[in-house]
């Protein structure tokens, strides 16, 4: 099933629910649909199309930044899918400094990985082998969480993240 995008009322992404969730919200009056998608859901009295971004009627105070947490699939999106070393699709992560080492498992110490370098550096560090970073990892940006999330982003999220991103 689809997943919709919730904005609060100052436009402003606090979450990624399902499409179900979202028809929810649109039949309690508690969201306006701001793009939908092809998708309908039907009932025997009812048929409604899914909602690929809403916004709250009123403003939600959000107490915290939202933060995606360090994962497997957080490093791909932050890196692309890309290997981080050699610029092909990677298949693992790697850390830079490799645990055994003393690395820790930190933003800034993990970059997405294809097999054949991750193999190729194994425990070393980048100074024992020919290999250098192609851009230096980092936290990720403010709305990964939004990818991480919901796997792709839609074209019809973008001008709502684009506009926040700054």
């Amino acid at each position: 099933m689809s997943r919709a995008l919730v904005l609060n009322a100052t436009y402003e992404p606090i979450g990624v629910v399902s499409g179900r969730r979202a028809v929810i919200l649109v039949l309690s009056e508690k969201v306006d649909v701001l793009a939908e998608t092809e998708a309908t859901l039907a009932s025997s009295r009812l048929e409604v199309a899914i909602p690929s971004v809403v916004r709250l009627r009123y403003y939600v105070k959000v107490p915290y930044q939202r933060t995606a947490p360090l994962s497997r699939r957080a490093v791909f999106a932050r890196d692309q899918g890309k290997c981080q070393y050699c610029g092909k699709g990677a298949e693992s992560i790697d850390h830079v400094i490799p645990r055994s080492r003393g690395g820790d498992h930190t933003w800034e110490n993990v970059v997405a990985c294809c097999r054949r370098c991750n193999t190729y550096k194994s425990d070393r560090l980048l100074k024992d082998c020919a290999l250098k970073l192609r851009s230096r990892p980092r936290a990720p940006t403010q709305f990964v969480w939004v990818k991480v999330a919901a796997g792709t982003v839609p074209a019809a999220w973008t001008p709502y993240l684009d506009q926040h991103a700054a």
